[in-house]
């Protein structure tokens, strides 16, 4: 399955270029990534860490584009920093890897290059693939949560999910052949484990030596406080991620023809 994914990953980046006869732009993006979910339930931008990634964005016309993107950025959530749920004291931190595509639909007329046109809002939705793995400080050692099974699941959850990007941007034309742009994008997942926290305890540890915990009951209740069937997380919801940030692209122009036709268009 994991290759299947990666195969679609490099598709959805791919197959848009070859309609690039028309026009395309081929850029960088970079920003940041934060984690709202049952260790950051409401507040944006805590514990953001940085991303980047590359673009293809197709242009039908002067209104409607379908960009393929890649995304590697980095998630992170605490009981400790958020004060969500202190009793409970977990923590993780997970890179994630996304690709995907999104329809952008423009405010107002806009083209690279365009001295009338040369600035717009947008709105933007779409579907990605991502892989994600979950790392937990336990006692001061990073350790890899999926494997440890730390609500007692029969088997570990799938290190990848497929997520529903949408959110809004703007778009400028510094020149003829450069564009900057600004977004700020949510994604709604079909994992609620991104965090590795979903639904309930699993072993009685309210009475456990401290000494004599292991790291896995450590991983799963750090405090030792908790027995099964205590509620460890909320499993109504899943868990989502955002990604903000500034894109830099680069107009790409395959056929003489449109290149006049557009010239002529735009006043040049």
């Amino acid at each position: 399955m994991r290759k299947i994914l990666i195969s679609f990953l490099f598709t959805v980046l791919l197959v848009p270029c070859s309609y690039a006869q028309k026009s395309g732009d081929l850029g960088i993006i970079g920003g940041v990534t934060y984690y709202i979910g049952d260790l950051n339930p409401s507040l944006p931008f805590r514990m953001s860490k940085p991303a980047f990634g590359i673009l293809y964005r197709q242009n039908f016309n002067s209104r409607i584009s379908l960009r393929a993107q890649c995304i590697r950025g980095t998630v992170a959530g605490s009981d400790a920093v958020s004060k969500a749920n202190p009793e409970r004291n977990l923590n993780f931190e997970s890179v994630i890897t996304e690709g995907g595509l999104q329809l952008e639909i423009n405010f107002f007329e806009y083209y690279i290059g365009s001295r009338m046109h040369c600035i717009t809002p947008y709105l933007f939705g779409g579907v990605s693939v991502f892989f994600f793995d979950p790392y937990g400080n336990v006692k001061g050692t990073n350790l890899q949560l999926q494997p440890m099974t730390t609500e007692g699941q029969g088997t570990p959850y799938k290190l990848y999910a497929f997520s529903m990007p949408f959110g809004l941007g703007v778009k400028y034309s510094v020149n003829k052949f450069v564009g900057v742009g600004a977004e700020w994008g949510m994604r709604k997942t079909t994992t609620d484990y991104l965090d590795d926290v979903s639904k309930t305890y699993y072993m009685d540890l309210a009475a456990t030596n401290p000494a004599n915990a292991t790291l896995k009951e450590l991983a799963s209740d750090p405090l030792l406080s908790h027995n099964a069937g205590m509620q460890r997380g909320n499993s109504r919801d899943t868990d989502w991620y955002s990604f903000a940030g500034v894109s830099v692209t680069v107009k790409i122009r395959m056929l003489g023809k449109e290149r006049c036709l557009d010239h002529q268009r735009e006043g040049y």
